[in-house]
């Protein structure tokens, strides 16, 4: 893979990241002492982040595991995250053995735990692409030399899009990754928002700004443009915890401040 035949890039650990904040808030041990700070920040004004975190990777597992029943076999999942057990490839290869995953993400601590990635089914694939959602021209060619343009794609950008503001073209980059991607792909899209309790969702953005990392919560109606020319499935846009509920132990009506939604090309 090309992940391993470049030098492992250097983790800056005198900024926070957002990345390692979420890893901290899922109670994982990749993250240092700058981003536990700025983490701690995030939760003096909003102390349920760990469980909106916990609810965040629960939906992942239940979207990609509905469409791997559903008959999807290609995942392309950009903002991975640090890996968190069980990863993407694990849900849905215990659905579907061949079933290939391509992860994409910009941090450099990620791209060192990449091997965790990289541990497919014998039947399937996997591959990482160290790429920022950006770069969605970097990404679709990268993904072509494991994934086949001419089958659905699941394209997953879970609780990444409230770190694209405006400003770099957040819609723009959702529509150019999916425009190569064929008739029935599907987008999976989960995102912060301020509709809930705004007073403290300005105050966690400008925990993040003031560390450097841009964000932009959205609304519900700014949240459905991204699905724009898409076929919702059900329920449609919700809460995260609302979205196919199971017994992952959150009680369905329960307002955690973050939508979700799946739809198909």
């Amino acid at each position: 893979m090309s992940h391993a035949e470049r030098p492992l890039p250097r983790i800056d650990t005198s900024r926070p990241h957002s990345a390692r904040m979420y890893d901290w808030f899922l109670g994982g041990k990749d993250n240092y002492p700058v981003d536990w700070a700025a983490a701690e920040q995030v939760q003096g004004f909003f102390p349920q982040v760990a469980e909106l975190a916990r609810a965040n990777r629960s939906f992942m597992h239940r979207a990609s595991r509905a469409l791997a029943q559903g008959g999807v076999r290609q995942f392309l999942d950009i903002g991975t995250g640090i890996p968190t057990e069980p990863n993407l490839h694990q849900v849905v290869q215990e659905v579907a053995p061949d079933s290939r995953v391509v992860y994409v993400d910009n941090d450099p601590i990620v791209m060192r735990h990449a091997q965790a990635l990289l541990a497919s089914s014998p039947e399937g694939r996997t591959a990482y692409i160290q790429a920022d959602a950006r770069e969605p021209q970097k990404i679709i060619e990268a993904a072509r030399e494991t994934l086949s343009f001419d089958e659905p794609v699941a394209l997953s950008m879970v609780a990444l899009l409230h770190f694209l503001p405006d400003e770099f073209g957040a819609s723009d980059v959702v529509r150019q990754l999916l425009d190569p991607l064929p008739a029935r792909s599907h987008l999976v899209l989960s995102h912060a928002t301020a509709d809930v309790d705004p007073d403290t969702w300005h105050a966690v953005v400008d925990v993040y700004r003031r560390n450097g990392t841009p964000v932009q919560v959205r609304s519900r109606a700014e949240f459905a443009q991204f699905f724009s020319g898409l076929d919702l499935l059900e329920p449609g846009i919700d809460f995260v915890t609302n979205w196919r509920p199971d017994a992952s132990g959150y009680e369905k009506g329960e307002l955690l401040p973050l939508y979700a939604g799946v739809a198909r090309k």
